[in-house]
């Protein structure tokens, strides 16, 4: 799955300046963006500003706040020197993308004080696309970004958003600036970069629903994968992250994590959660390694700091998990982390045999860990 965020920030300048020069002979002091309390110019200033920010996040490195600085308009600069500072902005965002590392996080507030390549990506595209469709429609001008482009938005940082057949249409119906059938006006929005939980020797990343996508298709999901990975068990998941996302049911914090090797940068395996908590306040919780991974420990490392996690949210009282019964390694794992064994769902462990008339099941074992 190739980085492909510098080249959709590249894009979505393009069009939105191919736009806005079409109302250059327009006063754009006089006119105030729809929506916004904001003229045309100290808009156009705030998207090159958010470029350019983006852009020194990732390659300062930032690590607690943002980098102190910010971008003005030489006096007397006009409407085609405005967008060239965007353009210029969106290059230097657009080529700081690709040439960070995957591994990169830098500061930024929503909602987990961090974002990668790919959510400054997402950010730069979507300031650029909704702001232009602020100031167009001020200045009376259409305005159709493509589609990739939204969609590009969508699958990184609202990946709480039921997708569909329009991506542009259902990013402005996701921040407040249109109506999608069926579905109620948005009045308060923001978007969502990937929650990582850091460990030890890994860091439990969270994957997005466009890698979940290509994941399951065969693909690498974006990561660096160890020889032997993915396995099967991580493309089933991402099949199940990908069908709650467009069932307009995927709660990222409850999702999917790939558990991804601090020394190398390689994934090992993934982690994540089965659903959200139910009313019981159980979540359950699954997990694979690729087999050049096991048995250094990895599995109960990230096993800690998930459930660690959940435990800390007051709608979770016990994380649950399940393993086949001749999965010794697996229930290894569960002791070491702390979980206890009880009696399966629906009353005892389903490794007994079945009851006459009873079909055959191969049987799990169920283990939890309690707050």
């Amino acid at each position: 799955m190739r980085n492909m965020g510098g080249e959709h920030v590249t894009e979505a300048v393009a069009c939105a300046v191919a736009a806005l020069r079409r109302a250059t002979d327009r006063d754009w002091d006089q006119v105030r963006a729809a929506g916004l309390e904001w003229s045309v110019r100290g808009t156009a200033t705030h998207v090159a500003e958010c470029l350019v920010g983006y852009a020194a996040q990732l390659a300062g490195r930032a690590g607690e706040d943002y980098v102190p600085f910010g971008i003005s308009l030489e006096e007397g600069t006009g409407n085609e020197g405005t967008l060239r500072v965007i353009e210029a902005m969106g290059g230097l965002l657009a080529a700081t993308v690709r040439t960070t590392p995957r591994e990169v996080r830098a500061f930024h507030p929503y909602p987990f004080r961090s974002a990668d390549r790919e959510g400054f990506a997402a950010m730069g595209i979507a300031e650029v696309l909704l702001h232009t469709h602020d100031m167009a429609e001020a200045l009376g001008v259409e305005f159709a970004p493509p589609a990739e482009a939204c969609a590009y938005v969508l699958t990184r940082i609202f990946p709480h958003v039921q997708p569909s057949a329009d991506p542009w249409r259902t990013l402005l119906w996701a921040t407040g600036r249109g109506e999608l059938p069926g579905r109620p006006r948005v009045t308060q929005w923001r978007w969502k970069n990937n929650l990582v939980h850091p460990a030890e020797r890994l860091t439990l990343q969270g994957v997005r629903p466009a890698s979940a996508a290509d994941l399951s298709l065969g693909g690498d999901g974006g990561f660096a994968w160890i020889e032997g990975g993915p396995v099967e068990g991580t493309r089933e998941g991402a099949g199940l992250l990908v069908k709650a996302y467009e069932d307009g049911a995927h709660q990222p914090e409850w999702g999917m994590f790939a558990l991804v090797r601090r020394e190398d940068g390689l994934a090992v395996g993934a982690m994540g959660f089965h659903a959200p908590p139910d009313a019981d306040g159980r979540v359950e919780i699954g997990y694979d390694l690729a087999e050049a991974a096991r048995g250094h420990g990895y599995a109960t490392e990230a096993l800690r700091t998930l459930a660690a996690w959940a435990l800390e949210r007051a709608e979770v009282t016990h994380v649950y998990a399940r393993t086949e019964p001749g999965n010794t390694a697996s229930q290894a794992v569960l002791t070491r982390a702390g979980f206890t064994r009880v009696p399966a769902a629906g009353g005892a462990d389903r490794e007994a045999a079945p009851e006459a008339g009873e079909a055959a099941d191969p049987g799990y074992l169920a283990y939890e860990l309690r707050r």
